[in-house]
């Protein structure tokens, strides 16, 4: 079962290795792709390093350094694959969408046992979607609906703070989460970051080509 497929506060009964290689993944791919980062949200930030901590001895999990802590929103297409003109008005059309939205707060935990991953969900799930569909709106009018990646039905918000190495049972791991709760934290949400990423060294690692703002 992968995470997406879980309902709301369900942990996964087993963890996997989150390292497969995806399709049209490989050592020196990059890949353009809209993410929320959180640079300089200490408050996640915090919350991220009270989970890391209790989790600091348990093996086949490997901590997200707080620098790369993201939210996934939607791909977009891999360098190579796209010219600079249509990144240009893909981020123009992100720019006048999410122009259209409301300000974002969101929160961020307790903590859940996904299937590859220890991940802080992010609520509201439905101001994230809202955010998400324009994104995807903008991409589809730039490159064509078939150009679109990833089924809009099977996502959920959130925050990874630790992925799995190995396959291995989550009863102990949901045991550990539940005697060391968190406190949820709520952030604002400024700007969605259309990025460069890669993940040549088992993190994901990106630089920011562009960040829009959310609301006007």
């Amino acid at each position: 079962m992968s995470y997406v497929d879980l309902a709301p506060g369900t942990h996964a009964e087993r963890m996997h290795d989150h390292w497969w290689w995806r399709p049209g993944w490989h050592v020196g791919q990059r890949a353009y792709t809209w993410h929320i980062t959180f640079e300089g949200q200490e408050k996640l930030h915090e919350i991220a390093r009270q989970y890391q901590g209790a989790l600091s001895s348990t093996p086949n999990l490997d901590p997200i350094p707080l620098e790369w802590l993201h939210l996934t929103m939607q791909g977009v297409g891999f360098l190579g694959e796209i010219g600079e003109e249509e990144i240009e008005r893909v981020i123009e059309e992100a720019r006048l969408r999410l122009a259209e939205l409301g300000t974002l707060d969101l929160a961020f935990g307790p903590a859940i046992v996904a299937d590859e991953a220890i991940v802080l969900p992010a609520k509201p799930e439905g101001a994230v979607e809202s955010l998400r569909k324009a994104l995807r709106r903008g991409i589809s009018d730039v490159l064509g609906n078939e150009r679109l990646s990833e089924d809009p039905e099977r996502f959920r918000p959130h925050v990874s703070v630790a992925y799995s190495s190995g396959d291995h049972d989550a009863r102990p791991l949901i045991d550990l989460l539940e005697r060391n709760l968190a406190q949820p934290v709520t952030i604002p949400v400024p700007n969605a970051s259309l990025i460069a990423i890669h993940r040549d060294h088992r993190v994901y690692q990106w630089h920011i080509v562009e960040q829009v703002p959310i609301g006007r």
